[in-house]
């Protein structure tokens, strides 16, 4: 897919992806839009052979006004893993503002992450499908945001070590806690085909949540 020839100035926002739009809240709107209406076309066509015209019309845009927004496919891949990252994001920073104790902080992210997973369990089989028909520059920054992610799990776990019930243990251990959950809660993506026929989503958390805390509280 070609990039438009860029006639009016582009305005980059906080993703980086160049915009024509300068009101960030309707820009990020149109690419929440544009992002959900290609996950499906991706899944169902697969990345290359989904083209400029099907995710407009998908996303109920002219050719004209999808290009205000993304400057070529590969960005609206990148806004994919983005949205991901964001919602997850949120997600966890919510359960840690609601969370009263040690074991009901990490119950809370555990629940709060896994449930965006399942929510966006497309977005984030995708996004390790075709991530690498990425760009580097874009790849360097779903890692980034993958590990930032991962760090918020880890940065909890080393706060609440050694504090009340909760035992102390280095960042080592922390670090492979954190990447234990991260991977959990994706792992009901990638293995959803057989995982969903045997558990709900909340049987799977309440699973997970057991062994993920066996891991802290028997280390």
């Amino acid at each position: 897919m070609k990039k438009k020839t860029a006639e009016l100035k582009s305005e980059f926002n906080s993703e980086g992806v160049p915009t024509q739009i300068k009101n960030p809240d309707l820009v990020r709107e149109r690419r929440r839009q544009i992002v959900d209406a290609t996950v499906h076309l991706f899944v169902e066509h697969g990345y290359h052979k989904t083209t400029t015209r099907m995710i407009a019309k998908a996303s109920g845009f002219s050719i004209g006004s999808l290009y205000e927004y993304v400057g070529s496919k590969e960005d609206v891949l990148y806004l994919v893993c983005e949205a991901i990252h964001s919602e997850v994001e949120s997600a966890v920073e919510d359960a840690l503002d609601a969370s009263e104790n040690g074991k009901a902080t990490i119950a809370g992210i555990i629940r709060e992450y896994f449930h965006v997973c399942d929510k966006m369990n497309d977005h984030v089989l995708l996004m390790y499908q075709v991530t690498q028909f990425l760009p580097l520059q874009w790849k360097s920054k779903v890692l980034e945001n993958e590990l930032r992610i991962t760090d918020i799990f880890i940065q909890t776990l080393l706060k609440l070590s050694g504090r009340g019930e909760f035992p102390e243990f280095d960042k080592r251990t922390a670090s492979l806690v954190g990447h234990n959950i991260s991977v959990l809660g994706q792992m009901w993506a990638f293995r959803r085909w057989y995982l969903a026929s045997q558990f709900t989503i909340d049987e799977y958390i309440e699973y997970q949540t057991r062994f993920i805390l066996g891991l802290v509280f028997e280390s």
